[in-house]
């Protein structure tokens, strides 16, 4: 009888709760249950108003040209957002996806390695990498911003070792290395495969991520470290995992960008760190972990190139692009700040 006297009892108590929030409250519980909704929002108003500033920001030769110029930073994101899923943060995105690149490209280059064999050697590598920052983070229980903040050096630094400082032309790679880059029409759009490529990456690690036991974990290990532990989940090794995943999504980003820019430089993606990380931070994703979805991470990353390309367009000066994408990303935190105060 007890049982069945609380069920209706809980029921109105959660309904008397639910008529007791305000309407900011309840836009705060929304916004906390679905981290989409904001940035997605965001992306239309933006869309809307460029479009009213300058229309031809929403022609297609126009937005494709973003789908074009933000394939490799959300390429990079998806691997952004499994590490800060976990409360950590990887400030050696850049030199990592380098690194792959140099490698790749080089072996193809010197050796004369056929194309397939350079690009498996580029994403094992990253996952390599990958494996490192992982084990120092779970097994030495170090800071993920000091190992990443470390390992950018040693990866930089190996990479330019490696390279020698030159970077290598398209003509001097295997046709597989530059047909990321290959365009081809939708209608009146111009897609390039890696465009196509990061669309996929998207599709299948959200579905990891929704649909399975690690995927699961990943979020408990982010939300808390210590729970999970005692709920049986092995925390470490999901750290670990999550690190080298990350490496081989920078890996396949290096062949990305290869064909986006015709070439391996040593130079390539100089803000590729700080924009990987705005992107999942606009994208709703907590930097405290535990919180978000790749949706966010990609709707972040077309909002960056939303804004740049439409700033340009509306003839505003580079350096306040700059500042305005800075301003996204504090009003981005902070609207985290106030979403993670949320209380039933």
């Amino acid at each position: 009888m007890s049982t069945t006297a609380t069920g209706p009892a809980s029921t109105a108590s959660e309904q008397f709760a639910l008529r007791r929030r305000s309407p900011v409250q309840r836009i705060q519980h929304l916004l906390h249950a679905h981290p989409s909704i904001s940035p997605f929002l965001v992306l239309v108003l933006s869309f809307v108003v460029f479009s009213i500033i300058n229309p031809r920001f929403a022609s297609p030769n126009s937005l494709s040209l973003v789908l074009q110029q933000v394939a490799v930073i959300g390429a990079l994101a998806v691997g952004q957002t499994l590490i800060i899923l976990t409360a950590g943060i990887d400030l050696s995105v850049g030199a990592v996806t380098i690194l792959s690149m140099m490698v790749a490209a080089k072996l193809a280059q010197g050796l004369g390695l056929p194309g397939v064999i350079a690009v498996a050697i580029g994403i094992g590598l990253g996952a390599a990498a990958g494996l490192v920052n992982g084990g120092l983070v779970a097994r030495l229980k170090l800071p993920p911003f000091i190992v990443t903040l470390g390992t950018l050096s040693v990866f930089t630094a190996i990479g330019l070792l490696y390279s020698k400082g030159q970077s290598v032309q398209s003509v001097d790679m295997p046709a597989l290395l530059n047909w990321t880059g290959e365009t081809f029409a939708i209608g009146q759009f111009h897609i390039t495969t890696g465009v196509v490529m990061v669309a996929a990456l998207y599709a299948i690690v959200g579905f990891v991520l929704a649909n399975t036991a690690w995927g699961r974990h990943v979020y408990a290990v982010g939300d808390d470290k210590e729970a999970s532990r005692l709920a049986g989940i092995r925390v470490d090794r999901v750290l670990v995992s999550v690190y080298a995943t990350a490496g081989a999504i920078y890996g396949l980003t290096a062949w990305i960008l290869i064909g986006r820019a015709g070439t391996a430089s040593p130079n390539a993606i100089v803000d590729a760190n700080l924009e990987s990380i705005t992107a999942v931070v606009i994208g709703g994703t907590s930097l405290f972990g535990g919180r978000g979805t790749l949706l966010g991470s990609l709707l972040g990353a077309l909002i960056v190139g939303f804004f740049r390309s439409g700033l340009a367009l509306a003839g505003v000066d580079d350096q306040y692009r700059v500042l305005a994408v800075g301003l996204l990303v504090i009003i981005a935190v902070s609207i985290d700040q106030w979403i993670r105060k949320v209380r039933a």
